[in-house]
């Protein structure tokens, strides 16, 4: 430890004279109290010490971040570095899930925690929760993270065990209990199905497009005026053809292709929204502000009024549509040897599902199904490429829940990928990365779609975890993607498959928005954007802004351009993280809802995560986690090897660890919680 960490250590929680100072660090030769001097001076000019009355202390250190509360009643300040920093109870009381606000740390016990200086924004207007009565009347407790509150509740025909929606009055204080109004009764979860609504209030997604944005919407043609055929190229005879999900209502991306003499000829067609959509209207604003389209099991909450995102927008067979237009050749070695990016009209001359793909490409009948074959060729060429230069694909499997006419989870079906799902995934990276590419290499602005390199920790305990499970490490590069993709291919066919692909992903970095390429780590490319859905995300959107403002050789000011992006590209992540919460929090908690009926039954499962007080089990037919106790656990005394990432049992070494199979049977589901309580069986 150098003197600079010792001094800072000695006055943590204190403040401390120089000659106390000297005392306590052992510093009473001349030299030494020279030194100690000099680096006081310093430490103070750098501004990491206040000296007050001839006495030396730290300096505050202040922090700003959300607020990630738990239920049992603390919290954690989300930091923008990703840190994460203690709230303790009675700091929590005045705050919400979500807020954002201002704190200085402290050091409690030996750890780091935060007090709060200022709130600076409110995460919520309104509270969802379930209306209830005690001896001085009835109060509201939240159906979110927000359960370390309750809510004085204002409103008329309260009932008890009812779910509403309520205006928040009075925000939680050090020494007021919040206060909220009732505005909307959604009803009781006994008598009806309630989980997406309660979502949906939950997150305050929007169900509705305000007023001035569906009177814009209602004054957009709906036909193609003739400039438009005119300065386009025009492609409405090229065999071309959308694949989507077989729900899908929006087509954002069509397909072509030709086989030529040294390799082949793609054409990635993406709707051009931005033809319709003009900055800085209320259509823009709004849609900005949403984000993404918002998936749920019974309905998506668009991004885009229907009659865009379904209609005009919707690359739809056997219409004419405006597109932009992403034609590259690649050899067969999957080198880039030409491409081009423009502006065009296409007719879509079939709208394919991913199955119905399949089966043409089996058949290979027709000029779709000439069509497709050559596409699987391409495919495989550049899937080959993209694993040789080190491209991580997880493909973790994935479950649908069917849901009945009244949205009720009716059955859990596995959601297949196959060959013509990935061959469509690797044509939109190709056209993503085309993209991303042309404008930097025009040194034009560009919001890119970054993947930072995985956190150094977080590749450790990865380690440490995939060690438990017999894995030995050889090399520790984490600098190189090829290492990540060397542990799943050494788990390819094991039991601990799935589980080791998720343990990876976890350890990874969230991708997220910037003007600043850092690259792709995860599919180990040097650039990369998004441009391929423009109906269902607004940064696609942006990125064909831009382009379109390149290609007609439009000057901007880059920097004040940048800042922009910077802003928009850390509002647009956190609409993704919100996003992909509520699309998994909705999936599991109907998959809980159908896992109600299933009180005592036995499945077998894989246990996903070892801890002191049990372990938790993913169901292998409905992939949805359970716990069982360590109460659970009778026939002996279990310890946490938290090493081996396993309970041991101290009298028959019976062991319970990360990856084992095993069955078990349900005991209680509370759907409300996202909770289920499971015992191992035999």
């Amino acid at each position: 430890m150098d003197l600079e960490e010792r001094i800072i250590e000695a006055l943590r929680g204190k403040r401390r004279s120089f000659s106390e100072l000297v005392k306590v660090l052992g510093l009473f030769k001349k030299k030494e109290k020279k030194l100690l001097k000099k680096t006081l001076r310093r430490l103070k000019r750098e501004g990491k010490l206040l000296v007050e009355n001839g006495r030396y202390s730290l300096r505050e250190r202040v922090v700003e971040g959300y607020v990630r509360a738990n239920p049992a009643g603390f919290g954690f300040l989300e930091t923008q570095e990703g840190r994460q920093i203690y709230i303790p109870f009675f700091e929590m009381r005045k705050l919400m899930e979500g807020d954002y606000i201002r704190a200085k740390v402290v050091e409690f016990k030996g750890k780091e925690e935060i007090r709060v200086l200022r709130i600076l924004k409110r995460a919520k207007k309104s509270v969802v929760g379930k209306v209830k009565r005690d001896k001085k009347g009835f109060y509201l407790e939240p159906l979110d993270e927000n359960k370390h509150l309750t809510f004085i509740l204002e409103g008329e025909n309260l009932k008890e065990k009812e779910v509403v929606v309520a205006k928040i009055l009075r925000y939680p204080s050090k020494s007021k209990r919040p206060k909220a109004r009732v505005v909307e009764t959604l009803g009781k979860p006994s008598e009806k199905y309630l989980m997406v609504e309660i979502l949906i209030r939950k997150y305050e997604l929007p169900l509705e497009f305000p007023k001035e944005v569906l009177k814009e919407v209602d004054k957009i043609r709906e036909e193609i005026p003739q400039e438009e055929f005119e300065r386009r190229k025009d492609l409405r005879e090229q065999v071309c053809f959308t694949i989507d999900p077989e729900r899908a209502k929006d087509f954002d991306d069509a397909v072509a292709i030709k086989r030529e003499g040294d390799g082949y000829r793609l054409f990635v067609h993406i709707a051009d929204v931005s033809y319709y959509v003009k900055e800085n209207t209320n259509l823009d604003k709004e849609a900005r502000r949403r984000g993404f389209t918002f998936y749920l099991p019974d309905r998506a909450i668009p991004m885009l009024p229907e009659k865009l995102s379904s209609y005009l927008c919707s690359l739809m067979e056997g219409e004419e549509r405006l597109t932009f237009t992403v034609e590259v050749k690649v050899s067969e070695d999957g080198e880039i040897l030409y491409y081009d990016i423009y502006e065009s009209i296409i007719k879509s001359k079939a709208r394919l599902t991913y199955d119905q793909a399949l089966e043409i490409l089996k058949e290979g009948r027709g000029e779709i199904g000439r069509s497709l074959r050559l596409m699987e060729n391409l495919y495989r060429i550049l899937h080959k490429k993209r694993w040789e230069e080190g491209s991580i694909d997880f493909d973790l499997p994935e479950s649908e829940v069917i849901v009945d006419e009244f949205g009720e989870p009716k059955a859990v079906l596995p959601y297949q990928r196959h060959l013509v799902h990935r061959l469509i995934e690797q044509f939109m990276i190709l056209a993503n990365f085309v993209v991303a590419s042309h404008l930097t290499n025009t040194s034009y602005p560009c919001l890119y779609r970054i993947h930072e390199e995985p956190d150094p920790e977080r590749v450790e305990r990865l380690l440490r975890i995939l060690q438990s499970l017999g894995y030995r490490v050889k090399a520790k590069d984490y600098q190189n993607p090829k290492f990540f993709q060397k542990i799943l291919e050494d788990f390819e066919g094991r039991e601990e498959e799935n589980l080791v692909k998720f343990l990876t992903l976890r350890s990874m970095m969230r991708a997220k928005y910037s003007p600043h390429n850092l690259g792709h780590f995860g599919l180990a490319l040097p650039t990369y954007t998004h441009f391929t859905s423009p109906i269902r995300r607004y940064a696609d959107l942006t990125v064909h802004r831009l382009l379109k403002k390149q290609l007609m050789g439009k000057e901007i000011n880059y920097e004040k351009t940048v800042r922009k992006l910077e802003e928009l590209g850390k509002h647009l992540s956190r609409r993704e993280e919100l996003a992909d919460e509520v699309e998994r929090e909705a999936i599991e908690k109907m998959k809980l809802r159908l896992l109600k009926d299933k009180v005592g039954e036995t499945f077998e499962g894989i246990i996903t995560g070892v801890f002191q007080f049990g372990f938790f089990v993913e169901l292998k037919e409905v992939l949805v986690e359970g716990l069982v106790s360590l109460r659970e656990l009778k026939d002996d005394q279990y310890i946490f090897d938290e090493e081996n990432q396993r309970l041991v049992g101290v009298k028959s070494g019976k062991s319970y660890r990360l990856g084992d199979r095993v069955r078990v049977r349900i005991l209680a589901v509370r759907e409300e919680e996202g909770e289920m309580d499971l015992t191992v069986e035999g």
